[in-house]
């Protein structure tokens, strides 16, 4: 008899624990502090990406029919790779290179294309290049109930050398 009050007792712990204990979000020990409390909740969406291959792209375009007439050049590294969450479809991401905005735009994750596009400053061009070069690197995209959006590339953890 005691054995199965125990049990029971086990069952009716285990089942109080709120179910967002056991769902945290793959790799949420790489987030940074929430210092702005915008990830109190379980995210609504989590996309995980390995990437297994770059490419950068450095475009150069000249719209003619206006003017004066804008030259750019856009420049854009492409990751592919496989999503390891369950559910996750995302498996490629556009990172842009802003060097004239004074405001990033936000994450954006196409559902039918499987494709999130992050833009960074220019200025974190070399980062990310040597972080493609020398580590195995992971794209993970969070969006919150209350409107929040996380976009990160990181590594895993690394041995100091």
């Amino acid at each position: 008899m005691p054995v199965s009050i125990r049990r029971c007792a086990a069952v009716l712990l285990i089942s109080s624990l709120p179910l967002t204990a056991m769902a945290a979000p793959m790799h949420s020990q790489f987030l940074p502090p929430d210092d702005l409390v915008a990830r109190q909740e379980q995210p609504e969406q989590q996309q995980l990406l390995q990437v297994t291959d770059y490419s950068v792209v450095l475009g150069n375009q000249r719209q003619s029919n206006q003017q004066p007439i804008p030259v750019t050049s856009p420049l854009l590294v492409r990751l592919k790779g496989k999503p390891l969450n369950k559910g996750a479809s995302l498996n490629q991401v556009i990172l842009n290179f802003d060097g004239e905005s004074k405001s990033l735009k936000k994450p954006v994750f196409d559902e039918a294309s499987k494709t999130l596009t992050l833009t960074y400053p220019q200025a974190q061009y070399r980062v990310v290049i040597d972080l493609l070069r020398n580590n195995t690197v992971y794209v993970q995209f969070l969006t919150y109930a209350n409107g929040h959006i996380w976009a990160d590339l990181h590594t895993g953890a690394e041995r100091s050398r």
